[in-house]
């Protein structure tokens, strides 16, 4: 198993919905630590390590964010089963059956199961259609509140998916939860564990934000600290290579290379940086894809418009079965996205900076 694999394991292993980042923020400062100049932190939850410059005044920051998506506990009724709020956004349909962990407040993980009704009981109007989340519940294998109290589950806790890290048939195929976006928490400390030796001629700060999946929060924040001049935000691409969405609105698939997200909801990517990463990846034989993502935004959405306007570009991969207890990306993919952000940041200097920025 690579360092970069078992980065990966054990970032999607940590669990940490938006407000709640603390286990992955504490993963990250152990590996950021000995690899950066300085770490930063803001007051927020965000965390980045800097390599400083050798030459230059100028900065990039390359951001992926810590947070997950799941639930939050609102009730726990007389008979111990809890309701909650997803924390992000949820399709129903992947919900129900599926393993959570709750996180008690002192630290404790709870398994529980999102309840079902056997298909026997359901009428055939009822089969049709899918259930609302307001209807669902979480059974922790007790029978009254008391009991679910005794056992550290109080309104307010964390509640996120259960799924173990795995590789596929093709072990370059690896599953878990939380690629989106542990994907770039790892990315950012895999760069900056490539450049460690290096000097660079551009100040970079590379790490996470927190609370991107309820509305991209922690970039805000992030951008105001750091105020860098160039941005990377570094998230997943929606894979198009699966039954009932090939051929639909992009080509991007597993192996194909990082995905550069051109537009989303949130953002348009910056032309001169797009055309600066084009020309990166060219004379470096790096594949690369293009995509837009008209549903979704990433931390590009807040990072372009903090301060007086920063150019900034979304750089992922793709993932299939996003949003889910399972998702899939494939290491090639991974790989290739480490390589081409760490040859960005070799590249960039105050003479081109100053050519993207036009």
């Amino acid at each position: 198993m690579t360092e970069s694999i078992q980065l990966l394991k054990e970032l999607t292993a940590a669990n940490g919905i938006a407000g709640r980042e603390m286990q992955v923020k504490s993963i990250m400062k152990h590996y950021l630590a000995p690899i950066s100049d300085a770490i930063v932190e803001d007051n927020l939850g965000g965390i980045f390590g800097k390599k400083t410059a050798t030459n230059g005044s100028k900065s990039i920051l390359i951001s992926g964010h810590m947070d997950e998506v799941g639930f939050l506990v609102t009730k726990i009724d007389k008979d111990g089963y809890l309701s909650f709020n997803p924390i992000g956004g949820w399709w129903n349909q992947v919900m129900l059956s599926q393993k959570v962990t709750i996180t008690t407040d002192d630290g404790k993980a709870l398994r529980g199961i999102i309840g079902s009704k056997p298909p026997h009981v359901l009428s055939p109007e009822e089969r049709k259609k899918t259930v609302d989340i307001k209807n669902m519940y979480i059974d922790i294998g007790v029978n009254s509140k008391e009991e679910a109290e005794q056992a550290g589950v109080s309104v307010g806790n964390m509640v996120t998916p259960y799924s173990e890290f795995e590789t596929l048939a093709n072990d370059k195929y690896m599953t878990a939860k939380a690629f989106d976006n542990r994907y770039g928490c790892a990315l950012a400390i895999d760069v900056l564990n490539e450049l460690k030796d290096e000097t660079i001629d551009i100040n970079l700060y590379s790490g996470a934000t927190v609370q991107e999946e309820v509305g991209l929060r922690g970039a805000k924040v992030a951008a105001q600290t750091i105020q860098p001049d160039l941005a990377i935000a570094v998230d997943v691409a929606v894979a198009f290579d699966t039954p009932g969405l090939s051929g639909q609105t992009s080509d991007s698939y597993l192996g194909g290379g990082p995905v550069v997200i051109m537009m989303d909801a949130s953002s348009i990517a910056h032309e001169g940086l797009r055309q600066h990463i084009k020309e990166v990846a060219k004379q470096h034989h790096i594949d690369i894809q293009w995509d837009t993502t008209p549903g979704g935004g990433t931390d590009a959405g807040s990072i372009h418009v903090a301060n007086e306007g920063i150019p900034t570009i979304t750089l992922g991969v793709a993932l299939r079965y996003m949003h889910s207890n399972v998702s899939v990306i494939h290491k090639d993919d991974y790989d290739r996205s480490v390589r081409l952000v760490a040859e960005i940041v070799r590249s960039l200097n105050d003479h081109t900076y100053n050519n993207i920025k036009w």
